[in-house]
């Protein structure tokens, strides 16, 4: 028992030198806070940032062999940074609520806790609250890996000129939370229609006479919940010790391969880090082979696109519009070029944003 006290007290000594090598950090983040303000310049770079998560995830593994978790690491480091630039400029983020959702854990994911966030009711809020300047950044989803799109996000950037600034893709993980204690307590299961329609087959198989109540989120169904004694909700962990409710049985979606993507939006445009993705809206003539034309541009170019969905222009009947991703940014020499001959074309209706690609993209 004496060697472990031995090594406890070196732990002892790691954390004291931890403690002053942070407080000296955020010291010299103020510093260059100060800097920025007197300049002129943004106060969050987040190329900077992602410039330090890769570093470090890479020095962890080239000097250490990996031997500390590398998301573990990043989230360390996400909180490090969030600390750090809230003693420079509190940010404002809005994100589609209520507190407890995906799109809260997202905006987490990517802002870390030491910012001030407001939840708002619809997505057309969270884009409202950026264009009024209400907010810095917008946190909303685009699409999932088994309901696919959103399309109400995707119509959005027809209607605001917002640019997207980043991206975070979250595992989609449901569990079933209750007051209770036992599943054979179970009455009543509340939450969220995709929800739902994710856990079928578990429920169908571990509580077939349960009755099924859809809300308007996951969070609201734990509010529900909350107030029950023959109830249980269907959402996420950070739900769980948000509104303290028990883990009645994890994992209980279909798929493992359950991921949603969210998009970051702002008023600024992003640098370029190598590792960028770029989005844009296209217009297509309502003539034979011009969809086909306008994809030429990107083969020509060796230009890999990732997603390309179709929406209505809203302009009139049967007209028609096109989101595409792309790997690259718009500074990509081959990305530049393929664009440069869309524009010549009049075929480009709006420049979304170059941004830096999910670290995880399937985290």
């Amino acid at each position: 028992m004496e060697e472990i006290a031995l090594w406890r007290k070196r732990i002892d000594e790691i954390d004291e030198e931890i403690l002053r090598l942070l407080n000296e950090r955020i010291k010299i983040a103020q510093k260059i806070g100060e800097i920025k303000k007197a300049s002129g310049l943004d106060i969050h770079a987040p190329e900077r940032e992602r410039e330090i998560f890769e570093r470090v995830l890479k020095l962890n593994e080239e000097l250490y062999g990996g031997e500390f978790p590398k998301e573990a690491l990043f989230h360390i480091y996400r909180e490090i940074m969030s600390a750090c630039l809230s003693v420079e400029k509190p940010l404002r983020v809005a994100y589609l609520g209520p507190k407890a959702t995906f799109t809260h854990q997202a905006a987490l994911e990517y802002f870390g806790f030491s910012v001030h966030y407001i939840p708002v009711s619809t997505i057309k809020d969270v884009f409202n609250e950026v264009d009024l300047g209400r907010a810095d950044y917008g946190v909303v989803p685009v699409e999932n890996t088994i309901e696919g799109v959103v399309n109400y996000t995707l119509d959005m950037f027809l209607e605001y000129d917002l640019k997207i600034v980043g991206e975070v893709v979250i595992p989609i993980k449901l569990h079933l939370l209750s007051n209770l204690s036992s599943l054979e307590d179970v009455k009543r299961i509340y939450s969220h229609r995709h929800a739902i329609a994710q856990c079928r087959n578990w429920i169908d198989k571990n509580l077939p006479k349960a009755q099924i109540i859809e809300t308007e989120s996951t969070a609201r169904a734990c509010e529900i919940v909350l107030e029950l004694n023959d109830a249980a909700a269907i959402a996420s962990e950070v739900a769980s010790y948000t509104y303290h409710l028990n883990i009645l049985a994890q994992n209980i979606q279909e798929s493992a391969n359950n991921f949603t993507r969210f998009l970051i939006v702002g008023n600024r445009s992003m640098k370029r880090t190598g590792k960028d993705k770029t989005s844009l809206i296209l217009a297509v003539r309502n003539k034979p082979g011009d969809l086909y034309k306008t994809l030429e541009s990107f083969y020509l170019y060796g230009v890999n696109l990732t997603k390309i969905e179709s929406r209505p222009s809203k302009k009139k009947a049967w007209d028609y519009v096109f989101f595409v991703d792309l790997d690259g940014h718009m500074e990509d020499h081959n990305v530049r070029m393929a664009l440069d001959l869309l524009a010549k074309e009049n075929r480009i209706i709006k420049m979304l944003g170059s941004y830096p690609k999910a670290l995880f993209e399937e985290s």
